[in-house]
């Protein structure tokens, strides 16, 4: 009888949850990944982000040239010269949801934030949440403990118009996270490079762009660039280009202010636009790679109702404006070479090199694919899943978004993931030994090498990068020497002939623990020495039987176990750079043959 009043479902059991009380129940929604701040998608960077894109808003409506952004502990705050939100409106502005000057056009006509959510979030999220208005002379400030009200003041003051956010994120949702300095200076280096004039300060440091996009393309190819960087803006659209001596298409596109690392209609777009441009001035007809190849290119425009195909909107959906895009991007660039003669002559020169390069590859790629059909039923590499990126459900919905590739290494590894894996969302590679070193190779040799060519095979990137299957793709190697060298190869690999895949953000590393910590009423999975030691401190020591295990490899860890490291406590590192520029350098250095300067860096820097 009491197991059937426990379980009674009745109006007793409906609950009704307060706008902030449903964010902080269900976090993930509003900003996606929580995070502890060790990746520069962790929710702490979202909250700073949406506090920004309003003071960001007020620039691009023409009020205030200056955000001052300061991190003091734990504390972030961001405080812009705009008009400031109407006083009799600031605590509605950052509690009720669906409230916001973002609906009316008047006021606020490009933005990314039109749903009425973000400093809703912030606040519901925070430890502490304070917000102060101050419009001709007089403020308004109210402070806010995880979402409730606790104390509000009005009054006169000289301070200029604008608006003063400060936040702390709760510890209970973000455990143990530190802001990573590196990753707001990124941030902070997008934003002023889509509002040239608009300067940003964080702790006093000075983020300026006067150049826009054209700055942006100069910070990631410095000198490698084969001619001066082409750079079109008008009210709506900017882009820039220029092409350097590398391999692949590499993209940074922005709708709004939104960095949209998938594309989608915009990128798509100037890619059309740049290869139309290029056939007319030229008079041939050259194929899309021999034109884009070794560009590296950035487009930003601005939409009164942006569309994106996800939550996290990184990728654009608007197929009505693909037209206008594609016409405005041909006819600038057309206009472009015939004023610039010289720099025309180096664009064709590059799809002329190109050109010759892709008819030399063709051959290669032709007998590896008949290589590949001989060898795939003798080596079953890849295990795959049953979804892939870019697959829609019956409504319309992405059903890819989750979905990821794990690059194995060895069989053992690869037996352990495939028993516990996710069959509709995790697919399995298993790597047949140490990968090529292919830095500073040609990239023929590239395709010809069977190991690296079923790895293009089954990412889908042989011919474009856009056609990647999966969402993440996982490096999961063991953690001694051996698998570390892997990664560093694979690594190299990708950053070599496929950065636009690192630089949107979809390569990541696997961590899994180290050790295993237990007794005979509870285990704990420790990643590194610290949670090893604090497991043995929790279970009573060894000397009261605490166990320790120490994972020399993935193999060694049995399915039934594997299947919590790649389950909904996943812990990835996502591979990322700052920009391309200095990357040939650094990985030279690494994966060169400076052997003498490589051996006095580890003996001077071993620890």
């Amino acid at each position: 009888m009491a197991e059937e009043i426990k379980h009674q479902y009745d109006e007793s059991k409906i609950k009704t949850l307060s706008s902030l009380e449903h964010i902080r129940l269900r976090p993930g929604m509003y900003i996606g990944r929580m995070g502890d701040g060790s990746s520069p998608n962790d929710g702490i960077y979202v909250l700073l982000k949406e506090i920004i894109d309003n003071s960001v808003d007020e620039y691009i409506m023409g009020i205030g040239r200056r955000i001052d952004v300061k991190l003091d502990g734990d504390e972030a705050s961001v405080r812009d010269y705009g008009r400031g939100i109407p006083l009799g409106k600031v605590i509605d502005c950052v509690s009720l949801m669906n409230t916001g000057g973002k609906y009316n056009d008047d006021v606020f006509q490009f933005s990314v934030g039109l749903n009425g959510v973000g400093t809703k979030a912030v606040n519901a999220l925070s430890e502490k949440f304070t917000v102060v208005s101050v419009r001709e002379g007089k403020y308004r400030s109210a402070t806010f403990k995880s979402g409730s009200i606790t104390g509000e003041k009005n009054g006169t003051t000289e301070e200029k118009n604008g608006t003063l956010v400060s936040f702390i994120p709760d510890p209970q949702l973000f455990p143990k996270y530190t802001f990573k300095v590196e990753y707001i200076e990124k941030r902070l280096w997008m934003y002023a490079f889509l509002n040239s004039g608009l300067s940003l300060y964080l702790n006093g440091k000075r983020f300026y762009s006067q150049n826009g996009l054209k700055d942006l393309i100069d910070s990631e190819v410095g000198e490698e660039r084969i001619y001066d960087i082409v750079h079109y803006k008008e009210k709506t659209m900017e882009f820039a280009f220029c092409h350097t001596t590398n391999y692949g298409e590499n993209y940074f596109s922005f709708v709004n202010g939104q960095y949209t690392n998938d594309g989608g209609t915009h990128l798509s777009a100037f890619r059309e636009g740049l290869l139309k441009a290029v056939n007319e001035f030229s008079g041939k007809n050259y194929e899309p790679s021999d034109v884009r190849d070794g560009i590296v290119g950035a487009i930003a425009i601005k939409l009164k109702d942006p569309i994106f195909e996800s939550q996290t909107k990184n990728k654009l959906g608007n197929t009505d404006i693909r037209g206008w895009i594609v016409g405005e991007v041909k006819n600038a660039i057309t206009a472009y070479l015939h004023r610039n003669r010289e720099e025309a002559e180096l664009i064709l020169q590059k799809v002329v090199r190109n050109e010759q390069l892709r008819k030399e590859i063709q051959a290669v790629k032709k007998q590896s694919k008949e290589n590949a059909k001989k060898m795939s039923l003798k080596i079953p590499k890849l295990k795959d899943c049953k979804r892939h990126l870019g697959d829609k459900g019956r409504r319309g919905e992405e059903l890819g978004e989750n979905t990821m590739i794990f690059l194995t290494e060895g069989q053992s590894a690869a037996g352990s993931m495939v028993s516990c894996r996710d069959v509709y969302t995790q697919a399995i590679f298993s790597l047949k030994g140490k990968p090529l070193n292919c830095y500073g190779e040609k990239i023929d040799k590239v395709y010809q090498n069977e190991e690296l060519y079923y790895i293009m095979q089954t990412l889908n990137i042989e011919d474009d990068v856009e056609k990647l299957r999966y969402a993440k793709v996982v490096i999961s190697t063991d953690s001694d020497v051996d698998g570390l060298h892997i990664r560093n190869l694979l690594i190299t690999f990708f950053l070599t002939y496929f950065e636009q895949i690192v630089l949107a953000g979809h390569l990541y590393v696997l961590e899994t623990p180290l050790f295993r910590v237990r007794n005979k009423k509870e285990t704990i999975y420790c990643y590194d020495e610290r949670e090893r030691d604090k497991a043995v401190q929790k279970l009573g020591g060894s000397n009261k039987g605490a166990e320790i295990t120490r994972f020399k490899g993935l193999g060694e860890i049995s399915p039934s176990e594997f299947g919590q490291f790649i389950g909904e406590n996943i812990r990835l590192l996502n591979v990322s750079v700052d920009h391309m520029r200095g990357v040939s350098d650094m990985l030279e250095f690494y994966m060169g043959k400076n052997t003498p300067d490589r051996k006095d860096h580890i003996i001077n820097n071993l620890v």
